[in-house]
């Protein structure tokens, strides 16, 4: 968005109705797994990669919505457990908050500053999407904002 740079393109995911043969876990137990990773502390995508690669009871699960009929998330709000902040939200906190204490222990290094610029401007538009529904009505991005929410 901020660069002059192409995108890269990428493989697409094979278009399927239903989950493979070969992996029929049942899906409450994998309700079961996305909580249980949840509660130790995943994020919605890490848990997607868990099961693709370690599976449920040793059985790969390519695709939970797919094999539940439900998104990741939408497991994890109806068993109250989804993160306080979606992800998306949450990693470019998280990045901004490394930038200032970068930018603030080197002040010449011009090009992560107008990273920061480019992070911050990101989360103010992110911070309009989400207000309201998953952020506070009144919320504004600062630093300092930033700081209390990861903590």
């Amino acid at each position: 968005m901020h660069t002059r740079r192409r995108g890269s393109s990428g493989s697409d995911r094979p278009a399927a109705d239903e989950p493979p043969e070969w992996s029929d876990v049942d899906e409450d137990a994998i309700e079961d797994r996305v909580v249980e990773l949840a509660e130790q502390g995943h994020d919605p995508s890490q848990i997607g990669l868990k099961l693709r690669d370690e599976g449920v009871q040793g059985t790969p699960v390519p695709d939970v919505k797919l094999a539940t009929g439900k998104k990741v998330t939408e497991i994890l709000e109806e068993h109250d457990a989804e993160p306080e902040l979606p992800e998306d939200f949450h990693n470019l906190l998280e990045k901004a908050v490394r930038l200032r204490e970068h930018v603030e222990e080197n002040g010449q290094d011009h090009q992560n500053k107008r990273a920061l610029q480019n992070t911050e401007s990101k989360l103010r538009r992110l911070a309009d999407y989400y207000r309201g529904d998953e952020l506070d009505a009144d919320f504004e991005y600062s630093y300092e904002n930033a700081v209390e929410l990861l903590e």
